[in-house]
């Protein structure tokens, strides 16, 4: 059973994709279900997280200033280059995509900082929903909304999914540390070790349904666009190799402590404790950069832009995964570090 659970662990992404890719006429009609899929598998993932150990940490501002500067920068060099407003824009997406909300759940997995990460998250999301409605307006002038009411909008669809299961985890706590002092105990709340893996199972599960509708939208557009499909894939793959390599390297050279002055925290994150704090920082900044929301990216491609740039998402989808997959089997095949 060991051997059996090692193998899903290290090669969970890859299956869910072909599994999605292959069962798209199936799974595909479960979209739907993705908004409760993600707030389940956040809730499971902020229970590990006390919020007062939340902390803007230096690099957070270094990537957040790359993934906007880099995106505006991206559109206007491939359309001067190329005239190419699709692969203009699908380019684009491929950086200002805010970070996933469940970059956490493989962060955790591969022993990154499960609370920088989280903290990041909320930043970078809350800053694309502050700086898309300015921009995109510019970029396509077919999009007729005001500033605020599309800002509104933005965070009216990224806001429960990520405020919602936050505070409810965090209410859970409060409860439950409240019950144990009633009770004159001194235990504190923490996630149960049976549950503790729940956020990525459900995080698979929910690859399966987006692989299954991203190979719908690029079925129905194949033969139309194929030249810029190609070249949005070769485009997004570089985006995607890029933003973690940089994100990585961004965070070795930034170390941040992920609890206090406990880098090590055993009890919240396991998987980080043999690590160094710039490995720890290196792994948590890589996937803040590299790992992208990126049903948010296609939803604002078809909201503000030329619906058929959210291909550039959509390929961005397929490297993503990929990646996170090689990670995941090299970490549950590497030996543990000595200290």
């Amino acid at each position: 059973m060991i051997n059996i659970k090692k193998f899903f662990d290290s090669n969970a992404l890859w299956l869910s994709m072909l599994i999605g890719a292959v069962g798209n006429t199936w799974f595909a009609p479960l979209k739907p279900l993705l908004p409760w899929l993600i707030f389940f598998m956040l809730f499971f993932t902020f229970c590990k997280v006390n919020p007062l150990d939340l902390r803007l940490r230096r690099w957070h501002w270094v990537v957040l200033s790359l993934q906007l500067t880099l995106s505006i920068a991206v559109y206007y060099i491939l359309m001067a280059s190329t005239g190419n407003a699709i692969l203009a824009q699908g380019m684009m997406l491929c950086f200002i995509m805010p970070t996933a909300t469940a970059a956490p759940i493989i962060a955790g997995k591969l022993g990154g900082s499960i609370q920088n990460l989280t903290t990041f998250t909320l930043l970078s999301n809350f800053a694309t929903a502050i700086v898309v409605p300015a921009l995109f307006p510019l970029i396509y002038p077919a999009a007729e909304m005001t500033f605020w009411s599309a800002s509104l909008l933005i965070l009216s669809r990224i806001g429960p999914l990520l405020l919602f299961p936050f505070f409810a985890a965090w209410l859970l706590r409060i409860a439950y540390n409240a019950y144990q002092r009633k009770k004159g105990s001194d235990k504190t709340f923490e996630l149960s070790k049976n549950l503790a893996p729940m956020p990525f199972y459900l995080w698979v599960v929910s690859i399966i349904v987006l692989f299954a509708t991203v190979t719908e939208t690029v079925l129905a557009s194949f033969s139309a666009h194929l030249t810029t499909i190609i070249w949005l894939l070769i485009g997004s793959f570089c985006a995607c190799l890029f933003q973690f390599g940089i994100g990585k390297l961004i965070g070795y050279k930034m170390p941040a402590p992920s609890k206090g002055k406990d880098y090590q925290d055993v009890l919240i994150n396991p998987a980080a404790a043999p690590k160094t704090m710039e490995g720890v920082s290196c792994i948590t900044a890589g996937q803040a950069f590299g790992q992208k929301n990126t049903s948010l990216g296609v939803w604002m491609a078809h909201t503000y832009l030329d619906p058929l740039s959210s291909l550039g998402a959509a390929a961005y989808i397929i490297w993503q995964n990929i990646f996170n997959s090689v990670q995941l089997f090299i970490a549950a095949h590497k030996k543990p570090e000595v200290e």
